[in-house]
């Protein structure tokens, strides 16, 4: 299973060295889009934007294979059986998810065991040493599922008792302390890799997962579409009434990006002052609309203009330019950010 980080990188490396052949499996559920939000904001088009699971594969020579998810994977978020992390991140139900899908792609495909870049203490709700046992079972894969970096402090797995992999040839790695597979990476000669104790999935980051719960809020369900969680991560998001947000970009590039969805949504922008493209999201009549234009103008280079023109393109065929005063700082309460 090769999530793109330096331990699942590892792991297989690890397992390499046996001579054994290898392939990676990864999946893509909608949460984890690795620069995504870098390809889009100009500010940061220097940033890494590489598919780090593809590039690891590349970097070990091995074939990898990306399964999408993002359907069965819905049940996952909406439904922790385990419950959510210090987030919505449902990381004990994700990891068992996985690695049954996993298991069931290894047995189709005629692979005879599976392994994972796991490491007994690393993360508080996934990776414990009470909690791998669950993963192991609830997936189907029970010993079958070997984590070469923790497998000498664990029972001994399937494909250790009967000598396909040498058990004296893994480690005994402990803990959120990464020293230990850093100098493993030094050892192979990796030297490039994604940034130790990182991850990209979004159901991690605060911010985002507050986004998440006011969209399911605000629809009356916990339901969602892969360019819901898309747009979550792009401008700022307001919400001033129960009933409508409005998403203003921040910058050329999520303009461009938030243009893409103009045919779904009443979209806002200025021609008479440079500024943001905006969506409202949700039902928003001539007095809502108002109070989206006037964030328009809050936000554009009319900010400190008497009047700005706001052009509003409804998603029932109503095109209307109506002048506003943009509305002040004082006149925007705290709780309307997302």
């Amino acid at each position: 299973m090769i999530s793109g980080g330096l331990d699942s990188m590892l792991a297989t490396r690890v397992i390499q060295e046996q001579g054994i052949h290898v392939e990676g499996i990864n999946f893509f559920t909608g949460f984890c889009v690795e620069g995504h939000t870098h390809a889009i904001r100009r500010q940061d088009q220097k940033k890494q934007k590489r598919n780090n699971a593809l590039w690891v594969a590349e970097q070990l020579g091995i074939k990898l294979h990306i399964i999408d998810v993002i359907e069965e994977y819905k049940d996952i978020v909406i439904n922790p059986k385990h419950g959510y992390g210090s987030n919505l991140n449902p990381c004990l139900d994700c990891k068992g998810f996985m690695v049954k899908k996993a298991h069931e792609w290894a047995v189709e495909n005629g692979f005879d065991f599976i392994i994972t870049g796991e490491v007994v203490g690393q993360r508080p709700m996934s990776q414990r040493r009470d909690t791998m046992p669950v993963i192991a079972r609830e997936s189907g894969a029970n010993d079958l599922l070997v984590r070469p970096l923790s497998a000498k402090i664990l029972p001994p797995t399937l494909p250790e008792r009967e000598g396909w992999i040498d058990r004296e040839a893994l480690f005994d790695f402990n803990g959120r302390g990464r020293r230990p597979q850093i100098a493993l990476a030094e050892r192979y000669g990796l030297h490039d890799y994604a940034q130790p104790a990182g991850g990209c999935c979004f159901l991690t980051d605060a911010q985002y997962s507050a986004k998440l719960a006011d969209l399911w809020q605000a629809r009356g369900n916990r339901e969602y579409e892969f360019d819901d969680i898309m747009l979550l991560k792009v401008g700022r998001h307001l919400r001033p009434d129960p009933g409508f947000k409005v998403i203003i970009g921040r910058e050329e590039g999520e303009n461009h990006y938030l243009e893409g969805y103009r045919k779904r949504f009443t979209h806002l922008f200025s021609p008479s002052h440079p500024g943001p493209f905006a969506l409202i999201d949700g039902i928003a009549g001539p007095e809502e609309e108002e109070t989206a234009a006037r964030l328009v103008a809050r936000f554009g280079k009319g900010r400190d203009a008497d009047r700005v023109a706001v052009e509003i393109h409804s998603v029932d065929g109503r095109d209307r330019t109506i002048e506003v005063v943009p509305l002040s700082d004082a006149e925007i309460p705290q709780d309307w950010y997302l």
